[in-house]
């Protein structure tokens, strides 16, 4: 079968690999039909390997060359003699998250957090941007049929969003800010307008990206180089500050503005990945008693949640969408994504086997 294996920084090849054998008894064989680019894999194939393994990883035995994509649907073609959740010919949202079930986090139900984490597409023998892969029964949820197969490629990286909302957590009626106008901003936003917040104001430098998060009608979108944005939302709210920050751009900067930005016992998201140290001031903190919350990735079964909110039409994820292409030309996605330049948001990969199913709201 074909699938996209990274190699190294740069180095991306659709290659003739072996298919996965019959799935085991609690496992699943799945036909990947969308998948999105996400973040993590534009930073390994600028910068990689960071998080694919090298080396053997410790849960899966995965290493390098690896078969990208955790952003995908599919549909089911194989499951094995214990599966109850799913039957062939279902289609499925995939979570990517691969855990131990054994250490203390894992016990307490925090399986995002286990140990030993594996993610499908990132440091497991399967990806979603390839023809079939073996899941766990646990990782795929059977998604809707008023959720069509793009979106439900969509729900993993809004799972990331709508779990950094929920950490706020926004209540109906807040008013919340988003640093970042990237593909989690954008989805973060929707999120908190579909937990229903009362205001949502978005920053991002980007100037294309800035026009694509005004055209989300979600509110109002400041250029953070131009405007004094924690002075701007005081004004918006009687010199108070918003309730809520989420910080989705992971640069110090936007941490900053969210700190200044919210309220005296005001909430600060943290769900951009900073890839450096950020300086802070903690003073700050304390002067306005606020709330630091950190959020990593996200709960393994949010999936029916945000699932139920895109088939109800208030989670309208497929906005995020600026580009598509076949899995022949996968790398171009890449690198439209890469570019300083780009306009791009979110762009999916078709898998080209099978004709889109799933019918979506008006």
């Amino acid at each position: 079968m074909r699938a996209l294996r990274f190699h190294a920084a740069g180095d991306l090849r659709i290659e003739n690999v072996l298919e996965p054998g019959p799935p085991g008894p609690t496992q699943v064989t799945v036909a990947p039909r969308w998948c999105g680019i996400c973040g993590t894999d534009l930073h390994e194939y600028t910068s990689g390997p960071i998080v694919t393994p090298a080396e053997p990883h410790p849960l899966t035995g995965a290493e390098l060359p690896q078969i990208l994509g955790h952003e995908f649907s599919a549909e089911v073609v194989a499951v094995g003699s214990t599966v109850t959740r799913v039957a062939v010919g279902d289609r499925v949202s995939v979570m990517p998250l691969i855990y131990c079930g054994r250490c203390d986090y894992c016990r307490r139900g925090l399986q995002h957090l286990c140990v030993t984490m594996a993610c499908t597409g990132l440091s497991a023998d399967w990806g979603g941007i390839s023809e079939l892969a073996n899941l766990e029964e646990y990782q795929v949820f059977r998604i809707p049929d008023a959720v069509t197969d793009e979106q439900g490629a969509l729900i993993e990286p809004c799972a990331v969003a709508a779990y950094g909302v929920s950490r706020g957590p926004v209540r109906p009626g807040d008013s919340v800010l988003i640093a970042g106008g990237g593909p989690i901003g954008a989805f973060a936003a929707l999120c908190a307008a579909a937990a229903g917040a009362g205001s949502v104001y978005m920053t991002e430098p980007n100037e294309s990206r800035r026009e694509r998060a005004r055209r989300l009608d979600l509110g109002e979108v400041f250029d953070p180089a131009a405007a004094d944005v924690p002075a701007e939302l005081r004004e918006r709210t009687d010199g108070l500050g918003v309730d809520i920050a989420i910080e989705c751009a992971g640069f110090g900067d936007a941490f900053r503005t969210c700190a200044e930005a919210v309220k005296r016992r005001g909430t600060v998201v943290q769900v951009g990945l900073h890839v450096s140290r950020c300086e802070v001031d903690p003073m700050l903190w304390a002067l306005n008693d606020l709330k630091i919350v950190g959020s990593w990735c996200y709960g393994v079964n949010d999936w029916p949640r945000v699932a139920a909110q895109i088939a109800s039409g208030r989670l309208p994820v497929e906005r995020i969408v600026t580009g598509r292409v076949p899995m022949d030309e996968a790398e171009s996605g890449f690198q439209r994504l890469s570019s300083v330049s780009t306009e791009d948001m979110k762009v999916l990969i078709s898998m080209n086997h099978a004709p889109p199913r799933g019918t979506q709201r008006p």
